[in-house]
């Protein structure tokens, strides 16, 4: 600049190194600095440069020069100076203490989770319904489903998925993805199903299990009604591929680390809410039996009302993104997205994750408590709709069954989500992550106690107008509702919080190690037990006792895991608080002591002269 040069030549002054206030171009030539400009235009003075009479701090250098020693209020007013002359941008608009650009993003996505969701509870319930309740089939088929069928299948799906991303746009990824749910559940409701007896292969499969015996129920009714198994496959695939790949990709490819904090919870909020009106809209469709004529089958007009609904629900899902994308995020006003690039997490080999495993007990405990807790769920799940069937043989009736219990567990879930954030400031980590092994031992020892030890309590039961059965039933959907709800509420952020006091180092291979190994094991461990027990004792009736059995092992060891890594969590987390203490008092004790850096810069003078100024305090 032409200021600094003619500064640098002038006699005893050298420029100091450090940070300098910068300064606009002087338009004026070298005689303009010398006291005869004292006559230019106020225009030409920078209105950052400070305008004061030398002081006793000051040293005059000549030339209409002086070097000015100032205290560190010097260097804010001139910050300050330099803040109001920048033009501020106008405050966006509010609505309920929210910026309308934001809005623009969260209102749309928030109908898109709803939709997704009321979707997802809809097709969640029908399936059940479907592959429990059809002749020749029962819950013993799930184990099976699962394994064999449902895992493969997502496998499968996710290999693709990685393929299609590699060449396809976003926009044009999302719509392939979604547009063949949207078709097969349309044409499941209005094709396959009322072709179903034309479809299965029901006489290949009656000569199959008459030759393998009645242990291979299971097996056998995944050919016998090989499309009600599909539409359950692509059920759950809707929940985990639509909700959790194209839902959460698209929302935190849009939305700021702000927004994300602030409305992510309302999200889950608004889940429960989908829960609760698609359960009622699940009990409306099934009742529609009880306004037909003997001989309408109620249960396929019930289907085609249901499917109708997935349908129109996944066109709007689609036009929404599509308006997002074409409407909203082409508003330069937007807020963008401020998501850092996330490090790789650490992919460990199945050995590497074992070995993970074994070295580190406070990792062997948090994997206690994710295995347990997927077979124990399913351990009970299964063994409660095989009673469900025998309760509710009608699909209309298991179907209006279902949706109650939906609706339930949205408001069971909505209130535990509101309390969970009460009982972690209150009785802390160890007491939330004891809540939910309780509830599964209180209501799975209830369960399993009617289911075989029953028959006493006949007499007292009637009374109530309930039999054994019925009494079992209702049990085992208290624990199935309590049992979600806290791992929602309580179970999912006691596992991430666990993560936190770890080195980072045994965060990251700790986690990728539960994902790789104790996720999938939980998933299926419930499932391979329940297969091994059926196969042996001939189905999952005979089964009950010793069903029951592991599930009071599971829970304790369960219980126990938790108790231990309660101890090490809160030694940990104690350590951690000590240090952060430590070294925030140590960096307060630095900058007390610490002098601030002097610095120079150039000031103008009231006769339109230009002087360097040193900012700070020097030692």
């Amino acid at each position: 600049m032409e200021s600094l040069a003619l500064l640098s030549a002038k006699p005893g002054l050298t420029l100091r190194a450090g940070p300098r206030l910068p300064l606009p171009r002087l338009r004026a030539s070298r005689a303009s600095l010398s006291p005869a400009s004292s006559s230019r235009p106020a225009a030409l003075q920078s209105p950052l440069l400070a305008s004061r009479a030398p002081s006793s701090q000051d040293a005059v250098l000549g030339y209409g020069l002086l070097k000015r020693r100032s205290s560190p209020s010097a260097g804010v007013s001139c910050s300050a100076a330099a803040a109001a002359a920048v033009p501020q941008p106008p405050e966006a608009k509010k609505f309920l203490g929210v910026g309308l650009p934001t809005l623009k993003k969260i209102v749309p996505l928030g109908l898109m989770f709803f939709c997704i969701l009321f979707n997802y509870t809809i097709l969640r319930d029908t399936k059940d319904v479907l592959v429990v309740t059809a002749k020749g089939s029962s819950a013993e088929i799930i184990p099976f489903l699962k394994t064999w069928v449902n895992l493969p299948m997502a496998i499968g799906f996710m290999l693709a998925y990685s393929k299609l991303s590699d060449v396809l746009s976003r926009e044009a990824l999302f719509y392939t993805v979604i547009f063949p749910f949207i078709a097969f559940f349309g044409l499941f409701g209005f094709v396959l199903y009322p072709l179903r007896d034309v479809i299965h292969p029901t006489a290949l499969a009656d000569k199959l299990l008459a030759a393998l015996g009645p242990s291979f129920l299971g097996p056998v009714a995944i050919l016998r009604i090989w499309s009600f198994c599909l539409f359950y496959v692509m059920a759950e695939l809707w929940g985990s591929v639509v909700v959790s790949v194209l839902f959460w990709g698209f929302a935190n490819q849009i939305t700021t680390v702000d927004e994300a904090k602030e409305f992510y919870p309302l999200f889950g909020l608004g889940a429960n809410i989908a829960l609760i009106f698609s359960g009622r809209t699940v009990k409306y469709f099934s009742n529609l039996r009880k306004t037909m004529a003997p001989g309408v089958d109620g249960w396929e007009v019930s289907l085609k009302g249901m499917m109708g609904i997935v349908v129109l629900l996944g066109l709007v899902i689609s036009s929404i993104y599509w308006g997002v994308n074409k409407l909203v995020l082409n508003d330069p006003s937007l807020p963008k997205s401020d998501h850092k690039k996330k490090k790789k997490k650490p992919k460990l080999s199945m050995k590497e994750s074992m070995k993970v495993l074994v070295s580190s007990k406070y990792v062997r405990d948090l994997a206690t408590l994710v295995v347990a807790y997927g077979i124990s769920i399913n351990l009970v799940e299964v063994t409660w709709k095989s009673k469900l069937k025998a309760q509710f043989p009608s699909p209309n009736e298991y179907s209006s069954f279902m949706g109650d219990f939906s609706t339930a567990t949205g408001i069971a879930t909505f209130t535990m989500m509101l309390l969970g954030r009460i009982i972690f400031q209150k009785f802390g980590w160890g007491v939330a992550a004891m809540i939910t092994p309780t509830v599964l031992l209180v209501t799975g020892v209830g369960f399993f106690s009617l289911l075989l030890f029953g028959q006493p309590l006949t007499p007292m039961l009637a009374t109530m107008g309930m039999t054994p059965l019925l009494a079992a039933v209702y049990v085992g959907a208290l624990q199935n509702i309590f049992s979600k709800s806290a791992k929602y509420s309580l179970f999912d952020p006691c596992k991430e919080m666990a993560y936190i006091p770890l080195d980072g180092d045994m965060k990251l291979k700790g986690k990728a190690a539960i994902d790789v190994v104790c996720n999938p094991l939980g998933k299926s461990g419930g499932a391979l037990i329940q297969q091994f027990l059926i196969l042996i004792f001939g189905s999952l009736a005979n089964s009950t006792p010793y069903l029951g059995g592991i599930l009071l092992v599971i829970v304790l060891a369960w219980l126990g895991a938790a108790r231990s890594l309660d101890k090490q969590f809160s030694s940990l987390a104690k350590e951690d608080l000590r240090k952060e203490m430590s070294a925030k008092e140590k960096a307060e004790t630095a900058l007390l002591k610490e002098p601030e850096a002097a610095t120079d810069v150039l000031v103008e003078q009231p006769n339109g002269t230009v002087a360097s100024e040193t900012t700070g305090t020097e030692s």
